[in-house]
């Protein structure tokens, strides 16, 4: 089993039509469009309108966009990962919801939630699930939707954020391709500085934490950029050097896209120019565990066989991680 490695064989994205712009956030916060852009990059970002639609839609959009262009039967997938931070409800995890709108009546689903990294930390496991012989098919969908837990009154945070969603099937090959390494890791002293604090088995909803606001994103932008810029750099630099990777021999860096400068802080730290750095965090913003797949959504057909990829993510908890994968087939 050794020799068996998990590759990505398929891509599926989704983002919601309606898009909200840093003009209209111009009218609803203090901000400007030049101040968001400067200090994020961001220009734009997409929200999932409308009653119980849960980012569950976001998922089952996305494999279906997956399914639609691998051409699989639903029915041959082992397993379905999905990676969020905004379950449709508590339980049961949103993964299962996915599962049956697709018609995965065969596959057992779980959530995992790493916030940001959640994606990379569900490639992760759903790659060893495939290098131990257990199962074929492996899906990993990383999607949030940040908007229901959004306060549009805070402008710190409300200019961030996104919805939107991706996902990757993954399958065993004996070719030089797929997920060759990984590093992933976690400190849970980075609660003080990202987190939600009402809602949870700590402090259940109330009438009191509805009034007091807590139900939405927390964050103190200085030290989460600070803990982002060294940690996510850092860890995709050390994948690099452990593996021999170079700037000569790195076709993309895939970074999570939370601020312009954090990506541009670990392009650097990596040696890479930006014309290696996918980017798409003018367009949809911060998408929690949505940004890394849907880069390689976005990026699919410009990707070659054979190309060498570094995965990048920092997140909430905190949460951090890096990927190395060589990619397994020409669009």
């Amino acid at each position: 089993m050794t020799n068996i490695r998990a590759a990505i064989t398929g891509v599926g994205g989704y983002v919601p039509d309606y898009i909200l712009t840093n003009q209209e956030l111009e009218t609803m916060v203090d901000t400007s469009d030049e101040w968001i852009t400067s200090r994020t990059g961001i220009k734009e970002r997409r929200i999932l309108k409308g009653e119980n639609q849960g980012v569950s839609v976001l998922g089952i959009a996305a494999v279906k966009d997956m399914l639609a262009k691998t051409k699989i039967d639903p029915k041959e997938i082992d397993c379905i990962i999905f990676a969020t931070v905004t379950a449709d409800m508590t339980f049961p995890a949103t993964a299962n919801i996915v599962a049956t709108a697709v018609g995965a009546t065969n596959a057992f689903s779980f959530d995992m939630g790493a916030a940001c990294s959640g994606f990379i930390y569900g490639l992760t496991t759903g790659a060893s699930f495939i290098q131990s012989g257990m199962y074929k098919k492996v899906v990993v969908i990383g999607g949030d939707k940040m908007s229901a837990i959004m306060d549009y009154t805070d402008r710190t945070t409300c200019i961030i954020f996104g919805d939107g969603a991706g996902c990757v099937l993954l399958e065993p090959t004996t070719e030089d391709a797929g997920v060759i390494d990984s590093i992933l890791r976690s400190d849970g002293a980075g609660e003080t500085y990202l987190h939600m604090k009402a809602g949870g088995s700590r402090m259940p909803a109330s009438q009191e934490t509805v009034d007091k606001r807590l139900h939405y994103v927390y964050q103190e932008g200085s030290a989460v950029f600070k803990f982002a810029v060294t940690n996510m750099a850092d860890v995709a630099a050390q994948i690099a050097t452990r593996n021999h990777l170079t700037s000569e021999n790195i076709a993309w860096l895939v970074p999570h896209q939370a601020n312009k400068r954090i990506i541009d802080a670990t392009a650097q730290r990596v040696g890479i120019t930006e014309d290696k750095v996918m980017m798409n965090i003018e367009r949809y913003g911060n998408t929690t565990g949505g940004t890394i797949p849907l880069l390689l959504w976005d990026y699919e057909k410009q990707l070659k066989k054979g190309d060498n990829l570094i995965l990048a993510a920092f997140g909430g908890g905190f949460t951090w991680g890096a990927v190395y994968l060589k990619w397994a087939y020409n669009s």
